[in-house]
């Protein structure tokens, strides 16, 4: 399987997973975030299809940090946490490892990619697999001491990436 093939089931394994977390989540922000996580691998998907086809493909960055920052906001002002589920958070962990491996996954096919415009997608979708990673890092500890972490929050720790 080359590596446009491969790359292509890990997207829709990302999809199906962040669709399947977002079902088992009864908090309206965290579903929305988990859907925004599944369109991202969805568009990751029609991206390197469209490099399979050997057609131009654009990678438009996602607001996803920008869109999580207002949803975590609005989470602490409703005082709406009491709905995330701690027992999720082997769920999430499994997430932020699953774009962790992505990330390694994409860095090291783009460097043996011999055509450069397949090169540098597969460096761009890294950089947005590198950001779900960051995204779930703050979902994993928003989710562990959810009333701390919100009524505390700044967000500008998302502001960093």
């Amino acid at each position: 399987m080359n590596a446009i093939d491969l790359a292509m089931e890990i997207e829709k394994d990302g999809e199906k997973y962040y669709q399947h977390l977002a079902e088992k989540t009864t908090n309206s922000g965290m579903k929305n975030i988990l859907g925004m996580l599944a369109g991202d691998e969805a568009k990751h998907f029609q991206i390197l299809q469209k490099l399979k086809e050997s057609a131009k493909a654009d990678l438009l960055s996602t607001p996803i940090l920008s869109a999580s920052k207002n949803i975590f906001r609005q989470l602490r002002d409703e005082k709406n946490w009491t709905d995330l589920p701690a027992s999720q958070i082997d769920l999430y962990r499994k997430a932020r490892d699953i774009e962790i491996r992505s990330f390694n996954f994409y860095m090291e096919k783009a460097r043996s990619l011999p055509d450069p415009a397949a090169q540098k997608m597969f460096f761009l979708i890294a950089e947005e697999e590198k950001r779900h990673e960051f995204l779930l890092d703050h979902i994993l500890q928003m989710v562990s001491r959810p009333q701390t972490w919100l009524e505390n929050a700044e967000f500008n720790h998302l502001d960093k990436y």
